[in-house]
């Protein structure tokens, strides 16, 4: 496996765990939401993380026109960046907050399941 590729895995890693901690402490209502570590490090890992996909992209020759499980991932990510931005910051109510959180985790689940399947079925490619 690649460099890129092992930071693009890494990165997913890292920004899934983070939402999902991030999702819990809001729901708990914890300070630890509000240290400045916490607002600063997913903004770096999620560049890190689209970088490495572009870079993966063009060395792969990837196009999200050509590869139609490319187009789902772009799209799907730009629903899980809304639905994180709806549970960590904009929700009105807990449980918005929580209903987006969750609809988050899902579809970023799902993102993991097309890249994985190449299937813009995601979850559903595998049975």
């Amino acid at each position: 496996m690649g460099l890129v590729k092992t930071i693009h895995i890494a990165c997913v890693v890292l920004s899934f765990t983070g939402f999902l901690i991030r999702g819990i402490w809001m729901l708990r209502e914890s300070e630890l939401l509000h240290q400045r570590w916490v607002k600063i490090a997913p903004h770096i890992i999620d560049t890190l993380l689209l970088g490495s996909a572009i870079m993966l992209a063009f060395q792969w020759r990837l196009s999200p026109v050509q590869h139609p499980w490319l187009m789902a991932k772009i799209i799907a990510l730009l629903i899980y960046i809304a639905a994180g931005m709806v549970a960590l910051r904009f929700g009105s109510t807990k449980s918005i907050r929580l209903s987006a959180w969750l609809f988050g985790l899902v579809t970023f689940i799902y993102i993991v399941c097309v890249a994985t399947s190449k299937s813009v079925w995601g979850f559903f490619a595998y049975f």
